[in-house]
C-alpha cells in the first residue's frame, strides 16, 4: 500500500507553468488526464535550489482506468477511514480531497498493518468511551498511530434485573433513587455491590456489568469507575488499559498512544 503520510508530498499536475519542474515536497502527482487522474512517483533533483526543482525520473503507479475520485470532501487525518474507503471503492487508487482542498490517494490499500484495539464499554447511557473515541478518530488524532478500533458495547437493557446502576440510563428501579428490600438482582459492578452492602446488607445477587467483565480480545481499552484498576494491565489474561468512567479525551488519546507504544515494542 502507498498512502503518503501528508498531503503536502502529493502535488497535483494540471498544466506546466515552470516547465518539467515541480514543487521541492513532492513525491507523487495526480496527473489530469482526459479520462481523470494518474497517479505519478517522481524523483526530483535535489542537488537545485528554490522551490521548483526538475523531475529526474518520473514512473506512472495507476493510470486513469485504476483510479476513482471520491466525491465527498474528507478529513484527509482520518487516515484508518480513508483507507477502509478505498477498499469500498473496489479500485486500486483512490483520491481524496480534503475540505481545504488538498489532495491525497490510497494506492492498493490494505489494513493488514494497522493494529486493531478491541474498546469494551456499556450502554445507555452514553457509551462514553466508545463515544470520544469514535469523535477523535474523526478529529484525525489517530491518523499516524495506524490503528483500527473494534467496538464492543454491551446493552445493560437486555440484562434481565430488578435494580440497574442510576435513573441517567433511563431505568424506573435504581440504586441511586430507590431504597432496596433484600434480596434484589441487581445490575451492576464492584462499586454498586459496595454501596449496596454498606447501605442495606449482602441480601442481593450482583449481575456483573462492568466492561471488563467483557474483555475477550488484546489489545484492549475499556472504562471502569475504579480508579485503582486505571492504567495499563491485564484483564481476563488480555493486555490492555483501562480508563476511569469519567475520563476526558485528552486522557483517552494518551491511554490509546501508550497502549499502542507498548503493545508493539511488546
Amino acid at each position: 500500500m502507498i498512502f503518503p503520510e501528508h498531503c503536502k508530498h502529493v502535488g497535483h499536475a494540471s498544466t506546466k507553468p515552470c516547465d518539467e519542474r515541480v514543487y521541492f515536497l513532492s513525491r507523487w502527482l495526480l496527473r489530469d488526464t482526459p479520462g481523470g487522474h494518474e497517479v505519478l512517483e517522481v524523483t526530483l533533483d535535489q542537488t537545485r535550489k528554490g522551490m521548483m526543482r526538475p523531475v529526474l525520473s518520473s514512473r506512472v503507479l495507476a493510470t486513469e482506468s485504476e483510479v476513482y475520485h471520491y466525491p465527498e470532501k474528507v478529513n484527509l487525518h482520518n487516515r484508518t477511514r480513508l483507507v477502509e474507503l478505498a477498499l469500498d471503492s473496489g479500485c486500486r487508487c483512490t483520491v481524496f480531497t480534503s475540505h481545504d482542498e488538498h489532495q491525497t490517494f490510497v494506492l492498493d490499500p490494505d489494513l493488514s498493518g494497522f493494529l486493531k484495539i478491541h474498546v469494551y464499554d456499556v450502554s445507555p447511557p452514553r457509551p462514553s468511551l466508545s463515544s470520544c473515541i469514535h469523535e477523535l478518530e474523526n478529529a484525525g488524532l489517530f491518523g499516524l498511530l495506524t490503528v483500527q478500533f473494534c467496538h464492543h458495547i454491551r446493552d445493560i437493557t437486555e440484562v434481565s434485573a430488578d435494580v440497574y446502576p442510576c435513573r441517567a440510563a433511563g431505568f424506573e428501579k435504581t440504586l441511586d433513587e430507590d431504597t432496596m428490600q433484600g434480596g434484589e438482582k441487581v445490575a451492576g459492578c464492584l462499586t454498586a455491590a459496595q454501596f449496596y452492602t454498606e447501605c442495606y446488607g449482602k441480601d442481593f445477587h450482583l449481575v456483573n456489568i462492568c466492561p471488563l467483565e467483557c474483555v475477550r480480545e488484546e489489545p484492549f481499552i475499556a472504562r471502569c469507575c475504579r480508579g485503582e484498576r486505571e492504567g495499563p494491565g491485564s484483564w481476563n489474561g488480555k493486555s490492555g488499559a483501562v480508563v476511569h468512567w469519567g475520563a476526558d479525551p485528552g486522557n483517552i488519546y494518551a491511554a490509546v498512544r501508550d497502549l499502542v507504544s507498548r503493545w508493539r515494542e511488546k
